[in-house]
């Protein structure tokens, strides 16, 4: 039992050949640059092709509205920085990421502390109570996670973006985890904005991400600098902006556009359907050792992530066992989501995480379970 990766939530492996071979491509061709080169590519513009491939992927219309950045850190900065309101004015769950909460407690600028809406035992917040903290009036923004890195529940994306519509709020989507592996239709769920990364479930490179604005949503920019054209323009005037400076990671935008062409030939339907059965499939023998708790969470609105613990031992500690006695990477701790974890009743210390792709196969959950079974004495 070696070398069994279950880590695809942190970032994706193995990538398709396909990306690693478009990568060493470009690595090997002359520079390229956003309007400086095209890069290499059999159509033209990498940085084009990729936008309008990420549009079908993220169920958006307006694919020159999607901009490249570092990933979906940068992508939630930029965006909180950006739209000018107080952390007081933003509505958002318990169940987000670090990227959204500390930005939101920490940006220069952003004055308050947001207001959050609690998750029940499974991870999933309840749009009814996002309309009753809309209605008063408070808030101006609703951020919400698409879909927990922690247990792998998924929100009811279209439900709060027709109560944030209804009473005016910016809906911003963190589909960190979700672009990619399930469907997303931004427009149809009134999505104002939505930050994706690229090394996840989207299978590209670490260092690639972005995130999509609408038109017509007052947004200033969090970085100024030479983007390879208007060279003479130096004070932007009636916000005509600017949303790509410096020199951008064309190598991984290449990249991240043939992960995408590989996921929409794949098919996002058919990607969903394969990770939910061996999801499905882990739980069940999971739930059948002595000692092993599967954290909850509602099996029709689940991504391909599974949180359990330990009777016997702490999540590090277990984590650490896997992979340094059976060669099995997993991912322990809080998850850089740490206000979740009260709700859903994994404590201070957390879960062990598995997280799963495409390319995941049903013995990689068989020898998980047998050296769980080893290390709780389980030889039934």
């Amino acid at each position: 039992m070696s070398g069994i990766y279950l880590n695809n939530a942190a970032t994706s492996y193995p990538k398709p050949d396909c990306v690693k071979e478009l990568a060493l491509k470009n690595i090997n061709a002359l520079p390229s640059g956003q309007f400086r080169s095209a890069g290499v590519s059999d159509n033209g513009d990498i940085f084009l092709e990729c936008r309008r491939k990420l549009a079908l992927i993220l169920g958006v219309e307006e694919s020159e509205r999607i901009f490249f950045t570092s990933g979906a850190t940068e992508s939630l900065n930029t965006l909180l920085s950006g739209i000018g309101v107080n952390a007081s004015e933003i509505i958002t769950t318990v169940t987000e990421h670090n990227s959204v909460l500390r930005p939101l407690y920490n940006l220069p600028g952003i004055k308050g502390e947001p207001m959050l809406l609690p998750c029940d035992k499974e991870g999933v917040v309840s749009p009814g109570h996002f309309e009753d903290l809309a209605k008063t009036g408070r808030g101006k923004v609703l951020i919400l996670n698409h879909c927990s890195n922690v247990n792998g529940t998924v929100q009811d994306a279209e439900a709060f973006g027709k109560i944030a519509k209804k009473y005016g709020l910016i809906y911003i989507i963190d589909a960190s985890q979700s672009a990619g592996c399930m469907r997303i239709d931004a427009d149809a769920w009134s999505a104002d904005a939505i930050a994706f990364t690229g090394h996840k479930s989207l299978l590209g490179l670490q260092g690639s991400g972005g995130y999509y604005i609408r038109s017509g949503i007052p947004f200033v920019p969090m970085k100024y600098g030479g983007t390879g054209r208007d060279s003479e323009k130096l004070r932007y005037d009636g916000g005509d902006y600017e949303y790509e400076t410096g020199t951008q990671n064309s190598l991984a935008i290449a990249a991240l556009s043939e992960a995408a062409r590989f996921i929409l030939e794949r098919g996002i339907e058919n990607i969903e359907k394969r990770e939910s059965e061996i999801r499905q499939y882990a739980k069940k023998r999971l739930s059948e050792i002595k000692g092993i708790f599967v954290f909850p969470s509602p099996e029709e609105k689940s991504g391909p992530v599974l949180s359990f613990s330990s009777e016997i031992l702490p999540p590090s500690d277990i984590s650490y066992i896997l992979q340094n006695s059976y060669g099995i990477v997993t991912r322990s701790g809080l998850m850089c989501a740490p206000l979740m974890h009260e709700y859903i009743g994994s404590g201070k210390k957390g879960t062990v995480r598995i997280s799963f792709s495409i390319f995941q196969k049903e013995e990689d959950i068989d020898s998980l379970c047998e050296a769980l079974k080893e290390i709780h004495g389980d030889n039934g």
